[in-house]
């Protein structure tokens, strides 16, 4: 009902903000670091239940008959309708524990990173519901791919330096674009595969408007920059920081065939599934391996 495995998108910038935070300040705030992993878990398990309530309301997941376990939501409650009480029960909850967890934090960190924190908290709150959610209903108006690079990748950095008592320090803002592209590459081929229930559904996201061929070549292009970026915090970081590319190998081992299929079958929502797959497969890998550099840095 959360898509507990999609967790890793979260857990894995919050991760890596955090050691590098470590790195820059030479110390570790253990219960800042907890309460800033229940505020972030909290908020994603707030958007992936959102998600699928409001997709199931405005019909999105009730038509799609390529639902996957990498798009197309859960199927909770196509299979179960009886638990939408359930559904919203869980997301509010899981905003009210991050909304706690941000309270209790604020009296662990500096003063002056209080309007960051509260700022990102309140942001955080506002893309988890209004993802899907109407009036602003941000996925079906072409402004879901920002909100989920944003949200993946700048926001969560940022919140776990915030919790170290860090703020926009330059190694902070090297290292923020990379979780919320990688993240964001699975968004694009889920839409490619969801592009006909999407398009009945009145969801108008990157592959609605231009079309799964463009929408293709943005994949490619995200992974592109996301190797660019991995490549320019190695340059970036003083030291001995080459472990950061270890983050590289996927690309090396994993990425080719998953371009391939990704553009060559880019209309075929079968076919796509593999692709999606292996994306979330170099997803994972990127994350564990970027977490891991970042570690032997530190060590």
């Amino acid at each position: 009902m959360i898509r507990a495995p999609f967790l890793s998108s979260i857990i894995a910038p919050l991760i890596a903000g955090t050691l590098l935070s470590i790195s820059i300040n030479g110390s570790f705030l253990f219960v800042n670091f907890v309460l800033m992993l229940i505020i972030g878990i909290g908020l994603h398990v707030a958007v992936n239940v959102y998600n699928d309530i409001y997709d199931t309301i405005q019909g999105t997941d009730n038509i799609n008959v390529h639902r996957n376990e990498s798009s197309g939501g859960s199927g909770v409650l196509q299979s179960h309708p009886e638990l939408m009480g359930t559904m919203f029960l869980i997301a509010r909850t899981a905003l009210v524990i991050a909304m706690i967890a941000t309270i209790l934090l604020l009296f662990f960190i500096e003063a002056e990173l209080w309007p960051h924190l509260i700022i990102l908290f309140l942001a955080s709150a506002f893309f988890s519901k209004y993802y899907t959610a109407p009036p602003f209903k941000l996925a079906y108006r072409g402004l879901g791919e920002v909100s989920v690079w944003l949200a993946f990748g700048p926001m969560a950095i940022l919140i776990a330096a915030v919790s170290q008592n860090i703020g926009f320090h330059p190694y902070i803002v090297a290292l923020m674009p990379i979780t919320g592209l990688s993240t964001l590459s699975i968004l694009l081929v889920g839409q490619m595969i969801d592009l006909e229930a999407d398009k009945k559904g009145g969801k108008h996201g990157v592959a609605s408007r231009l079309g799964t061929r463009a929408t293709s070549v943005i994949y490619l292009l995200v992974q592109t920059l996301l190797v660019a970026n991995i490549i320019f915090l190695y340059s970036y970081i003083n030291g001995q920081s080459w472990p950061v590319l270890l983050a590289i190998i996927p690309y090396i081992f994993i990425f080719p065939r998953t371009a391939m299929i990704i553009y060559k079958h880019h209309d075929q929502p079968v076919e796509l599934k593999l692709g999606a797959k292996l994306t979330v497969m170099i997803h994972l890998v990127v994350s564990v391996l970027l977490i891991a550099g970042l570690a032997v840095i530190l060590w």
